[in-house]
């Protein structure tokens, strides 16, 4: 058996209706391709083998022979040779795929398919070579429209590629003439040169030319920044010295445990450091990294200080809660007198726990309220029941308020604030009390 070499896998498609060669109208270049019949779907209706074995195609000139099939039945000889027809369909048919999804290479494929179609007129297969030819011949027109488009799309690339790098250009000359942002400039011109590296298809003239000029810019500015920050040389100088005051009234803040007016200093020196300036990069750096610190140690203190007293005042609330629930066994139903005292102590102990979370002031107050509502509730009531002593009772009440006024006097005179509140806290008490049972004696 001999025959020729063939190209990759098929590619199954409808075949033509019964008849041998299936004649398809001659195109030209077109939107959509000829199609070519799967060969091994009926490779009887595109050739045959002779009584001695040999194979051949049948094209528009009659018949021409391809090889010879010695290895087994006839028909599987066809089927071998009709294989390989559609081996090299299938090749022409990717070459038609890519094209016109646009990921192939027009070049490569007008050179593949002259190359198939070079191969046609001795390829040793079995199918429909003239619907095949026709396939090529669309390839061809195709991928020289292709080049064709990439030719056009090149230039158009080059012209857009010489117009940015000529706005890059024109960008960097109004920043060398006028800006005065150093900073924000500068890094604005690494941007430039940065993008303008990424930038190809310039011929060599047009690009040395506009790189000159761009050349030429940032020269100018940068002769023009170095002149600035020469005369903030002395600035810095003054900024360092002031700075340096800074940090170290900083250092002597860290111990302080005055922390309100103390905070609010830290923020004023904020203030005053942004106001400096700048020192020299090293030295500004040095300084920033002190008064930093200090900052951070000052305010590292006062939390520590203000979770200790969150601490203290959690542990306040619960000893609270625990006498809430001593004063909700207060009867003043059974004996008044002995509520009134009970009570009495317990607003005394309340007070001297102190301060609770202020997320929980209103809770836990409000429960020792509800308690001293129900105790003068009690009052009131013996005392709309009251006897001609309700008389000595109002003389007694109005007594006890004087003696608290007087106790909260006497502790504010002496600066101790916790008993002022107290003493003012149990006159205001009484002193409800006093108006409860004038108001007794008033209606009764």
């Amino acid at each position: 058996m001999s025959e020729q070499d063939s190209t990759p896998e098929a590619v199954a498609e409808t075949a033509p209706a019964e008849g041998g060669v299936e004649e398809t109208p001659k195109e030209t270049a077109q939107a959509t391709p000829p199609a070519v019949p799967v060969a091994s779907d009926h490779p009887d209706r595109w050739g045959r083998v002779d009584a001695d074995g040999t194979v051949y195609v049948k094209t528009a000139d009659g018949e021409r022979a391809v090889g010879s099939w010695q290895a087994g039945e006839p028909v599987e000889g066809l089927a071998h040779f009709a294989r390989r027809f559609d081996d090299l369909r299938t090749e022409v048919e990717l070459l038609v795929t890519r094209l016109q999804s646009g990921a192939g290479d027009p070049k490569h494929a007008l050179t593949s398919a002259k190359h198939v179609k070079e191969q046609l007129a001795e390829a040793a297969v079995v199918g429909d070579l003239a619907a095949l030819a026709r396939r090529v011949d669309f390839v061809l027109e195709q991928a020289e429209a292709g080049m064709e488009k990439a030719k056009e799309a090149k230039e158009a690339a080059r012209a857009q590629s010489v117009a940015r790098k000529q706005a890059l250009v024109d960008e960097a000359e109004s920043i060398a003439n006028e800006s005065t942002q150093w900073k924000v400039a500068g890094d604005r011109l690494r941007a430039i040169l940065d993008e303008w590296k990424t930038i190809r298809g310039v011929d060599r003239k047009t690009d040395e030319q506009l790189w000159r000029r761009f050349s030429k810019a940032r020269d100018a500015f940068n002769r023009r920044r170095g002149s600035h920050f020469a005369d903030l040389d002395r600035q810095r100088s003054v900024a360092k010295a002031s700075k340096q005051a800074l940090v170290e009234e900083a250092e002597k803040l860290v111990d302080s445990d005055d922390w309100g007016p103390t905070a609010g200093r830290y923020k004023e020196l904020m203030v005053e450091w942004k106001a400096a300036g700048r020192a020299p990069k090293e030295a500004d750096d040095a300084l920033w990294q002190r008064f930093r610190a200090a900052q951070d140690a000052f305010f590292q203190k006062r939390s520590e200080a203000f979770s200790e007293r969150d601490a203290e005042f959690a542990a306040n609330a619960k000893l609270k809660e625990e006498l809430l629930a001593e004063a909700e066994t207060i009867d003043p139903s059974s004996d008044l007198e002995s509520a009134r005292q009970q009570l009495y102590k317990i607003q005394e102990r309340w007070d001297a726990i102190g301060k609770v979370p202020r997320e929980r002031i209103r809770e836990l107050e409000g429960k020792l309220r509800a308690i001293e509502e129900r105790v003068r509730g009690a009052v009131d009531a013996q005392w709309r029941r009251s006897d001609p002593e309700a008389e000595a009772r109002v003389a007694q009440f109005r007594e006890r308020v004087e003696q608290f006024e007087a106790q909260a006097a006497k502790a504010r005179a002496a600066g101790d604030k916790r008993r002022t509140e107290q003493a003012e806290a149990q006159a205001a008490q009484w002193r409800e009390w006093l108006a409860a049972a004038e108001q007794a004696l008033a209606t009764r």
